[in-house]
Protein backbone atom coordinates (compact mmCIF):
# COMPACT_ATOMS: atom_id res chain seq x y z
CA UNK A 1 0.00 0.00 0.00
CA UNK A 2 1.15 3.11 -0.72
CA UNK A 3 0.21 6.22 1.59
CA UNK A 4 -0.10 10.00 1.08
CA UNK A 5 -0.11 11.70 4.13
CA UNK A 6 -1.33 15.33 4.43
CA UNK A 7 0.24 17.73 6.87
CA UNK A 8 3.12 18.52 8.87
CA UNK A 9 3.09 18.60 12.51
CA UNK A 10 3.14 16.29 15.67
CA UNK A 11 0.11 14.52 15.06
CA UNK A 12 1.05 13.71 11.22
CA UNK A 13 4.63 12.63 12.71
CA UNK A 14 2.91 9.93 15.43
CA UNK A 15 0.80 8.83 12.09
CA UNK A 16 3.74 8.77 9.77
CA UNK A 17 5.17 6.37 12.35
CA UNK A 18 2.43 4.21 12.85
CA UNK A 19 1.79 3.85 9.27
CA UNK A 20 5.36 3.00 8.54
CA UNK A 21 5.14 0.23 11.43
CA UNK A 22 2.24 -1.49 9.32
CA UNK A 23 3.84 -4.50 7.06
CA UNK A 24 1.30 -4.02 4.55
CA UNK A 25 3.19 -0.10 3.82
CA UNK A 26 5.48 -0.16 0.85
CA UNK A 27 6.08 3.63 0.73
CA UNK A 28 4.69 7.07 2.69
CA UNK A 29 4.25 10.27 1.12
CA UNK A 30 3.94 13.45 3.41
CA UNK A 31 3.01 16.63 2.57
CA UNK A 32 4.50 19.30 3.11
CA UNK A 33 5.98 16.99 6.50
CA UNK A 34 8.19 18.10 8.77
CA UNK A 35 12.20 17.00 9.31
CA UNK A 36 10.87 14.16 11.65
CA UNK A 37 8.92 12.70 9.26
CA UNK A 38 11.17 12.63 7.12
CA UNK A 39 12.74 9.82 8.39
CA UNK A 40 10.08 7.36 7.26
CA UNK A 41 9.09 9.67 4.38
CA UNK A 42 9.12 11.43 1.30
CA UNK A 43 8.27 15.24 1.86
CA UNK A 44 6.76 16.92 -1.02
CA UNK A 45 5.79 19.99 -0.91
CA UNK A 46 1.56 20.87 -0.86
CA UNK A 47 -0.85 23.41 -0.30
CA UNK A 48 -2.93 20.96 3.00
CA UNK A 49 -5.95 23.49 2.07
CA UNK A 50 -5.91 23.22 -1.70
CA UNK A 51 -7.95 20.67 -2.82
CA UNK A 52 -6.99 20.45 -6.36
CA UNK A 53 -3.22 20.43 -5.64
CA UNK A 54 -3.98 17.66 -2.92
CA UNK A 55 -5.53 15.41 -5.39
CA UNK A 56 -3.46 15.71 -8.03
CA UNK A 57 -0.07 14.64 -5.89
CA UNK A 58 -2.28 11.88 -4.62
CA UNK A 59 -2.82 10.56 -8.70
CA UNK A 60 0.61 11.14 -9.31
CA UNK A 61 2.30 9.82 -5.91
CA UNK A 62 -0.35 6.98 -7.14
CA UNK A 63 -1.68 6.51 -3.60
CA UNK A 64 -3.86 3.83 -2.46
CA UNK A 65 -4.45 5.64 0.46
CA UNK A 66 -4.53 9.34 1.52
CA UNK A 67 -4.97 10.35 5.51
CA UNK A 68 -5.88 13.71 6.16
CA UNK A 69 -4.44 14.76 9.62
CA UNK A 70 -5.56 18.44 10.08
CA UNK A 71 -8.77 19.82 9.77
CA UNK A 72 -8.47 23.15 7.71
CA UNK A 73 -7.99 20.70 4.93
CA UNK A 74 -11.17 18.65 5.86
CA UNK A 75 -12.83 21.71 5.99
CA UNK A 76 -11.79 23.09 2.81
CA UNK A 77 -13.09 19.99 0.82
CA UNK A 78 -9.62 18.23 0.60
CA UNK A 79 -11.45 14.59 1.12
CA UNK A 80 -14.07 15.62 -1.64
CA UNK A 81 -11.59 16.19 -3.96
CA UNK A 82 -9.27 12.95 -3.35
CA UNK A 83 -12.27 10.85 -3.69
CA UNK A 84 -13.65 12.25 -7.30
CA UNK A 85 -10.35 10.73 -8.12
CA UNK A 86 -11.67 7.67 -7.10
CA UNK A 87 -8.42 7.56 -4.37
CA UNK A 88 -9.46 5.99 -0.67
CA UNK A 89 -8.71 8.93 1.90
CA UNK A 90 -9.20 8.62 5.44
CA UNK A 91 -11.11 12.12 6.34
CA UNK A 92 -14.98 13.38 6.15
CA UNK A 93 -15.63 15.28 3.19
CA UNK A 94 -16.15 19.28 3.71
CA UNK A 95 -20.30 18.43 4.78
CA UNK A 96 -19.37 16.37 7.37
CA UNK A 97 -16.46 18.15 8.51
CA UNK A 98 -18.84 21.02 9.59
CA UNK A 99 -18.93 19.29 12.79
CA UNK A 100 -15.55 20.58 13.75
CA UNK A 101 -15.89 23.68 11.18
CA UNK A 102 -19.03 25.23 12.83
CA UNK A 103 -19.81 25.13 16.69
CA UNK A 104 -23.24 25.75 15.64
CA UNK A 105 -23.57 22.91 13.27
CA UNK A 106 -22.14 20.42 15.57
CA UNK A 107 -24.98 21.50 18.57
CA UNK A 108 -27.62 21.67 16.25
CA UNK A 109 -26.68 17.79 15.32
CA UNK A 110 -26.43 16.63 18.99
CA UNK A 111 -29.59 18.23 19.67
CA UNK A 112 -31.15 16.46 16.69
CA UNK A 113 -29.61 13.30 18.09
CA UNK A 114 -30.26 13.31 21.50
CA UNK A 115 -26.58 13.68 22.50
CA UNK A 116 -25.93 14.71 25.99
CA UNK A 117 -24.38 18.02 25.82
CA UNK A 118 -24.25 21.36 27.65
CA UNK A 119 -26.92 23.97 26.78
CA UNK A 120 -25.64 26.95 24.49
CA UNK A 121 -26.69 29.75 22.27
CA UNK A 122 -25.35 31.20 19.14
CA UNK A 123 -24.30 34.82 19.43
CA UNK A 124 -23.73 37.25 16.32
CA UNK A 125 -23.37 40.63 18.48
CA UNK A 126 -22.79 42.16 21.99
CA UNK A 127 -26.50 42.06 22.90
CA UNK A 128 -26.47 37.97 22.51
CA UNK A 129 -23.51 37.36 24.16
CA UNK A 130 -24.46 39.42 27.35
CA UNK A 131 -28.13 37.48 27.07
CA UNK A 132 -25.68 34.40 27.73
CA UNK A 133 -23.49 34.96 29.69
CA UNK A 134 -26.32 36.10 32.31
CA UNK A 135 -28.12 33.25 31.34
CA UNK A 136 -25.25 30.83 32.49
CA UNK A 137 -23.45 33.03 34.39
CA UNK A 138 -19.36 31.98 35.66
CA UNK A 139 -17.73 30.03 34.42
CA UNK A 140 -18.34 31.68 31.39
CA UNK A 141 -17.02 28.94 28.42
CA UNK A 142 -17.27 31.12 25.22
CA UNK A 143 -16.17 29.50 21.79
CA UNK A 144 -15.55 30.55 18.35
CA UNK A 145 -17.89 29.57 15.89
CA UNK A 146 -15.20 28.43 13.40
CA UNK A 147 -11.69 27.09 13.23
CA UNK A 148 -9.15 27.98 15.64
CA UNK A 149 -6.32 25.78 16.00
CA UNK A 150 -7.43 24.59 19.65
CA UNK A 151 -7.14 27.86 20.80
CA UNK A 152 -10.64 29.41 19.97
CA UNK A 153 -11.83 28.65 24.16
CA UNK A 154 -12.01 30.67 26.53
CA UNK A 155 -12.93 29.48 29.85
CA UNK A 156 -13.21 32.51 32.68
CA UNK A 157 -14.73 33.56 36.15
CA UNK A 158 -13.90 37.43 34.68
CA UNK A 159 -17.01 38.84 32.26
CA UNK A 160 -14.86 41.40 30.66
CA UNK A 161 -12.54 38.70 29.47
CA UNK A 162 -15.48 36.58 28.02
CA UNK A 163 -17.17 39.72 26.74
CA UNK A 164 -13.76 40.74 24.68
CA UNK A 165 -13.66 36.48 23.31
CA UNK A 166 -16.76 37.19 22.05
CA UNK A 167 -16.10 40.38 20.28
CA UNK A 168 -12.64 38.96 18.87
CA UNK A 169 -14.06 36.22 17.10
CA UNK A 170 -17.34 37.72 15.76
CA UNK A 171 -19.83 34.41 16.27
CA UNK A 172 -19.42 32.69 18.94
CA UNK A 173 -21.27 29.99 20.97
CA UNK A 174 -21.30 30.55 24.71
CA UNK A 175 -22.40 27.65 26.46
CA UNK A 176 -23.57 26.37 30.41
CA UNK A 177 -19.40 25.29 32.32
CA UNK A 178 -19.39 21.54 32.12
CA UNK A 179 -17.36 20.19 35.26
CA UNK A 180 -16.05 17.45 35.81
CA UNK A 181 -12.73 15.91 34.24
CA UNK A 182 -12.05 16.19 30.93
CA UNK A 183 -11.49 12.54 28.25
CA UNK A 184 -10.82 12.46 24.74
CA UNK A 185 -12.19 9.88 22.68
CA UNK A 186 -11.29 8.91 19.59
CA UNK A 187 -13.65 6.68 17.08
CA UNK A 188 -12.40 5.28 13.40
CA UNK A 189 -15.63 5.35 11.23
CA UNK A 190 -16.36 3.96 7.98
CA UNK A 191 -20.06 6.35 8.45
CA UNK A 192 -21.76 3.00 10.05
CA UNK A 193 -18.93 0.76 11.67
CA UNK A 194 -17.55 2.64 14.05
CA UNK A 195 -14.02 1.61 16.57
CA UNK A 196 -13.06 3.63 19.55
CA UNK A 197 -9.65 3.96 20.93
CA UNK A 198 -8.53 4.34 23.75
CA UNK A 199 -9.60 7.16 25.71
CA UNK A 200 -7.04 9.91 26.61
CA UNK A 201 -6.91 13.32 28.35
CA UNK A 202 -5.17 16.35 27.25
CA UNK A 203 -3.91 19.37 28.72
CA UNK A 204 -4.79 22.57 27.38
CA UNK A 205 -3.61 25.42 29.16
CA UNK A 206 -0.26 26.55 28.83
CA UNK A 207 1.01 26.16 32.70
CA UNK A 208 1.06 23.69 35.40
CA UNK A 209 -2.43 23.06 37.82
CA UNK A 210 -4.07 24.21 34.13
CA UNK A 211 -3.41 28.00 34.71
CA UNK A 212 -2.32 29.92 31.82
CA UNK A 213 -4.11 31.23 28.17
CA UNK A 214 -5.75 27.42 26.62
CA UNK A 215 -3.12 26.20 23.68
CA UNK A 216 -3.11 23.53 21.15
CA UNK A 217 -2.47 21.09 23.69
CA UNK A 218 0.55 20.78 26.33
CA UNK A 219 0.59 17.45 27.19
CA UNK A 220 -1.54 14.07 27.04
CA UNK A 221 -1.50 10.23 28.48
CA UNK A 222 -3.88 6.91 28.28
CA UNK A 223 -4.80 4.75 29.50
CA UNK A 224 -7.22 6.65 32.27
CA UNK A 225 -7.28 4.38 35.75
CA UNK A 226 -9.95 7.03 36.76
CA UNK A 227 -12.53 6.79 34.42
CA UNK A 228 -15.60 4.78 34.78
CA UNK A 229 -15.49 1.32 33.45
CA UNK A 230 -18.62 1.33 31.34
CA UNK A 231 -17.56 4.96 29.78
CA UNK A 232 -16.58 3.89 26.29
CA UNK A 233 -19.52 1.68 25.92
CA UNK A 234 -21.88 4.53 27.37
CA UNK A 235 -20.30 7.07 25.26
CA UNK A 236 -20.51 4.80 21.64
CA UNK A 237 -24.16 4.07 22.81
CA UNK A 238 -25.08 7.77 24.02
CA UNK A 239 -23.01 9.96 21.49
CA UNK A 240 -21.43 8.28 18.63
CA UNK A 241 -23.84 6.11 17.34
CA UNK A 242 -26.70 8.47 17.45
CA UNK A 243 -24.53 11.06 15.84
CA UNK A 244 -23.28 8.87 12.90
CA UNK A 245 -26.79 8.29 12.15
CA UNK A 246 -28.15 12.04 12.33
CA UNK A 247 -24.96 12.72 9.44
CA UNK A 248 -26.26 9.57 7.47
CA UNK A 249 -29.88 11.28 7.93
CA UNK A 250 -28.98 13.86 6.82
CA UNK A 251 -27.05 12.84 3.65
CA UNK A 252 -23.41 13.45 4.39
CA UNK A 253 -22.48 10.51 6.44
CA UNK A 254 -19.05 10.97 8.53
CA UNK A 255 -16.10 8.57 7.44
CA UNK A 256 -12.76 9.03 9.05
CA UNK A 257 -11.53 9.87 12.70
CA UNK A 258 -14.52 11.36 14.73
CA UNK A 259 -12.87 12.94 18.08
CA UNK A 260 -15.15 13.14 21.08
CA UNK A 261 -14.34 15.94 23.83
CA UNK A 262 -16.12 14.74 27.07
CA UNK A 263 -16.53 16.25 30.39
CA UNK A 264 -17.30 13.50 32.99
CA UNK A 265 -20.45 15.36 34.85
CA UNK A 266 -21.58 14.47 37.73
CA UNK A 267 -24.67 13.39 35.53
CA UNK A 268 -22.81 11.30 33.39
CA UNK A 269 -20.33 12.28 29.90
CA UNK A 270 -21.35 14.94 28.59
CA UNK A 271 -19.69 16.46 24.94
CA UNK A 272 -18.16 19.49 24.99
CA UNK A 273 -17.10 19.41 21.09
CA UNK A 274 -16.58 17.48 18.32
CA UNK A 275 -13.29 17.12 16.28
CA UNK A 276 -13.41 15.39 12.90
CA UNK A 277 -9.95 14.30 13.00
CA UNK A 278 -6.80 13.04 15.28
CA UNK A 279 -6.26 15.17 18.55
CA UNK A 280 -2.94 16.29 19.20
CA UNK A 281 -1.22 16.05 21.27
CA UNK A 282 -3.56 12.55 22.29
CA UNK A 283 -2.47 10.87 19.09
CA UNK A 284 1.24 10.31 19.91
CA UNK A 285 0.31 9.06 23.31
CA UNK A 286 -3.29 6.73 22.02
CA UNK A 287 -1.03 5.18 18.85
CA UNK A 288 2.16 4.51 21.10
CA UNK A 289 0.08 1.52 22.29
CA UNK A 290 -1.64 0.81 19.23
CA UNK A 291 -1.08 -2.87 18.10
CA UNK A 292 -2.83 -3.22 15.22
CA UNK A 293 -1.60 -2.16 11.68
CA UNK A 294 -2.90 1.63 11.16
CA UNK A 295 -2.84 1.51 7.66
CA UNK A 296 -5.01 -1.62 7.46
CA UNK A 297 -7.56 0.14 10.18
CA UNK A 298 -7.52 3.29 8.62
CA UNK A 299 -8.24 1.85 4.67
CA UNK A 300 -11.02 -0.06 6.17
CA UNK A 301 -12.45 3.09 7.24
CA UNK A 302 -11.85 5.06 3.93
CA UNK A 303 -13.39 1.89 1.93
CA UNK A 304 -16.10 0.95 4.00
CA UNK A 305 -15.39 -1.95 5.15
CA UNK A 306 -14.73 -1.48 8.82
CA UNK A 307 -17.73 -3.34 10.03
CA UNK A 308 -14.93 -6.85 8.86
CA UNK A 309 -12.24 -4.85 10.19
CA UNK A 310 -10.87 -7.40 13.43
CA UNK A 311 -11.35 -6.10 16.64
CA UNK A 312 -8.02 -3.83 18.11
CA UNK A 313 -4.95 -5.02 19.64
CA UNK A 314 -3.27 -3.04 22.16
CA UNK A 315 -0.03 -3.22 24.09
CA UNK A 316 0.14 -3.30 27.90
CA UNK A 317 1.49 -0.40 30.18
CA UNK A 318 0.43 3.38 29.39
CA UNK A 319 1.86 6.30 27.48
CA UNK A 320 2.75 9.72 28.00
CA UNK A 321 3.60 12.51 26.05
CA UNK A 322 5.06 15.86 26.93
CA UNK A 323 4.72 19.16 24.65
CA UNK A 324 8.10 21.19 24.59
CA UNK A 325 6.93 24.71 23.66
CA UNK A 326 8.68 27.44 22.11
CA UNK A 327 9.45 30.90 24.07
CA UNK A 328 6.32 33.41 23.74
CA UNK A 329 4.00 30.12 23.15
CA UNK A 330 1.10 30.77 22.72
CA UNK A 331 0.60 34.41 22.41
CA UNK A 332 3.45 35.02 20.59
CA UNK A 333 5.96 31.99 19.76
CA UNK A 334 9.47 32.60 19.05
CA UNK A 335 11.02 30.75 16.06
CA UNK A 336 14.23 29.91 14.06
CA UNK A 337 16.12 29.22 17.54
CA UNK A 338 18.81 25.90 17.27
CA UNK A 339 17.40 22.69 18.71
CA UNK A 340 19.39 19.76 19.61
CA UNK A 341 19.35 16.53 21.28
CA UNK A 342 15.77 15.49 18.73
CA UNK A 343 17.07 13.16 17.14
CA UNK A 344 15.88 10.28 19.42
CA UNK A 345 13.35 7.58 19.41
CA UNK A 346 10.49 8.80 21.40
CA UNK A 347 11.32 12.65 19.87
CA UNK A 348 8.00 13.65 18.08
CA UNK A 349 8.75 16.91 15.43
CA UNK A 350 5.99 19.40 15.70
CA UNK A 351 7.03 22.70 14.82
CA UNK A 352 10.95 21.94 13.11
CA UNK A 353 12.30 23.15 9.94
CA UNK A 354 15.93 21.51 9.24
CA UNK A 355 18.92 24.00 7.62
CA UNK A 356 20.56 23.11 4.35
CA UNK A 357 23.72 22.12 6.29
CA UNK A 358 21.49 19.70 8.88
CA UNK A 359 20.86 22.04 11.53
CA UNK A 360 17.54 21.50 13.28
CA UNK A 361 15.62 24.70 14.33
CA UNK A 362 12.09 25.73 15.51
CA UNK A 363 9.14 26.46 13.74
CA UNK A 364 6.34 26.78 15.56
CA UNK A 365 4.43 27.24 18.84
CA UNK A 366 4.76 23.77 19.66
CA UNK A 367 8.01 22.37 18.65
CA UNK A 368 8.70 18.73 19.97
CA UNK A 369 6.68 16.29 22.11
CA UNK A 370 8.44 13.20 24.22
CA UNK A 371 6.29 10.20 23.90
CA UNK A 372 7.29 7.41 26.00
CA UNK A 373 5.32 3.94 26.88
CA UNK A 374 5.78 2.31 30.27
CA UNK A 375 4.43 -0.77 32.39
CA UNK A 376 2.26 2.02 34.43
CA UNK A 377 1.61 5.38 33.78
CA UNK A 378 3.92 6.38 36.46
CA UNK A 379 6.78 4.54 34.30
CA UNK A 380 5.72 5.94 30.82
CA UNK A 381 6.04 9.57 32.59
CA UNK A 382 8.97 9.35 33.93
CA UNK A 383 10.65 8.24 30.55
CA UNK A 384 8.39 10.89 29.02
CA UNK A 385 10.29 13.68 30.83
CA UNK A 386 13.69 12.36 30.44
CA UNK A 387 12.97 12.43 26.71
CA UNK A 388 12.13 16.15 27.90
CA UNK A 389 14.59 16.74 29.95
CA UNK A 390 17.39 16.16 26.42
CA UNK A 391 15.84 18.37 24.12
CA UNK A 392 17.70 21.67 23.94
CA UNK A 393 16.23 24.36 23.26
CA UNK A 394 16.85 28.44 24.32
CA UNK A 395 13.52 29.63 25.86
CA UNK A 396 11.42 26.73 25.40
CA UNK A 397 8.92 26.06 28.30
CA UNK A 398 6.80 22.80 29.05
CA UNK A 399 3.97 21.89 31.57
CA UNK A 400 5.78 19.21 34.25
CA UNK A 401 2.43 18.00 35.82
CA UNK A 402 1.17 15.61 33.25
CA UNK A 403 -0.35 13.15 34.12
CA UNK A 404 0.65 13.63 37.57
CA UNK A 405 -2.83 13.40 39.07
CA UNK A 406 -3.94 10.31 37.58
CA UNK A 407 -0.54 9.15 38.84
CA UNK A 408 -1.20 10.25 42.19
CA UNK A 409 -5.14 9.21 42.00
CA UNK A 410 -5.93 12.94 42.64
CA UNK A 411 -8.86 12.46 39.68
CA UNK A 412 -11.96 11.85 41.16
CA UNK A 413 -15.76 11.65 39.49
CA UNK A 414 -17.75 14.77 41.21
CA UNK A 415 -20.88 13.45 42.68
Amino acid sequence: MRVLLVGGGGREHALALGLAGDPAVEAIVAAPGNPGIAGVAELREVTATDPAAVAALAVETAADLVVIGPEAPLVAGVADAVRAKGIAVFGPGADAARLEGSKTFAKDVMTAAGVPTARAYTCDDAAAVAHALDEFGAPYVVKDDGLAAGKGVVVTDDRAVAQRHAAECGRVVIEEYLSGPEVSLFVVTDGEAALPLLPAQDFKRVGDGDTGPNTGGMGAYTPLPWAPPNLVDDVMRDVVHPTLAEMRRRGTPFAGLLYVGLAITPSGPRVIEFNARFGDPETQAVLALLETPLAGLLHAAATGTLGAHPPLRWRDGAAVAVVVAADGYPAGPRTGDVITGADRAGIIHAGTRRDADGTLRSAGGRVLCGTATGPDLAAARDAAYRLVDGVALAGAHHRTDIAAAAVDGRITIPS
